[in-house]
């Protein structure tokens, strides 16, 4: 069988337990909670700013639910409503402080102001495809 346009990674979807995947929505404020249905999706990384730990194109195991960390990357979405693959600097009064790994690439929390914690939508466990595993640290600079 072939796959169908609508089958498409979006930048995030689930997976059915017949495999077939669709259309996430994002939770919001206390719909994101341990009790998310839908706990586990894919999100697809758009851009160059995570580089050299993510590239366009890749495709991402994320949990909507669990602990936000610092040194995570995690789905985020900006107060101008931007959904963003962003890793987790620091939390502050006002807070996360997301940043990006290519420092010329992108944008950021000192361009953006901070994150909500509502708005950190999911905690990336791991690359899917093109190179499957794990996610490194950020890069020395």
């Amino acid at each position: 069988m072939g796959r169908s346009r609508d089958a498409s990674p979006a930048v995030a979807c689930d997976t059915t337990p017949g495999g077939v995947r669709r259309p996430w929505r994002y939770p919001r404020g206390s719909e994101l909670n341990h009790r998310t249905p839908r706990p586990w999706g894919m999100a697809l990384v758009r851009g160059r700013s995570m580089e050299p730990t993510l590239r366009d194109g890749d495709r991402l195991l994320v949990r909507y639910a669990g602990p936000a960390r610092a040194g995570d990357v995690a789905v985020v979405r900006f107060a101008d409503g931007v959904v963003a693959v962003k890793r987790l600097d620091h939390h502050g009064a006002d807070g996360w402080w997301v940043a990006r790994d290519n420092p010329v690439e992108g944008r950021d929390s000192w361009s953006a102001g901070a994150v909500a914690d509502v708005d950190v939508l999911a905690r990336v466990v791991g690359r899917l495809w093109p190179r499957p595993g794990r996610l490194g640290g950020p890069p020395e600079r």
